[in-house]
């Protein structure tokens, strides 16, 4: 009968992975990301790595500091960032443009995006439409 390391039990297991934490990518796989991602209609923030349920979660204007605050009611996350595209319009922030949802451990944060706004963002889409590229066909530079 051939001899089998398992069948005996001496067989010793070595593991390639490092044992402290973190030396795998990032410090924690659970730490939050915070990201931004607008919409044509709205600004739009998401936070990756909150597993807590919806209500937890409170979303709210500062009007006095000009910022959006993120907080959760068992104080494990709090959070507070501007709108540089209202700031730039110089627009207020109102309570009734700001709304949250909660899915797959991502709270997602939207604020519709005034009037002026997207007035603004259509007509540099109509300027960067008249722009030539690089890659243009009427361009005066032949290749060799």
């Amino acid at each position: 009968m051939p001899w089998e390391p398992w069948a005996s039990g001496n067989l010793k297991w070595e593991s390639q992975r490092p044992q402290e934490p973190g030396a795998w990518g990032p410090s924690s796989s659970r730490k939050p990301i915070f990201m931004r991602k607008d919409t044509k209609t709205s600004f739009q923030w998401r936070i990756r790595n909150l597993p807590y349920p919806k209500d937890v979660y409170s979303v709210s204007v500062a009007q006095k500091e000009r910022c959006v605050i993120v907080r959760t009611t068992n104080k494990k996350y709090y959070k507070k960032f501007s709108i540089p595209d209202l700031d730039r319009h110089q627009l207020p922030l109102e309570d009734s443009a700001l709304s949250f949802a909660h899915a797959h451990c991502t709270l997602i944060i939207s604020y519709q995006k005034p009037k002026e706004v997207m007035v603004a963002e259509s007509e540099l889409q109509k300027e960067l439409k008249k722009v030539k590229t690089a890659h243009s066909s009427d361009g005066d530079c032949k290749t060799q």
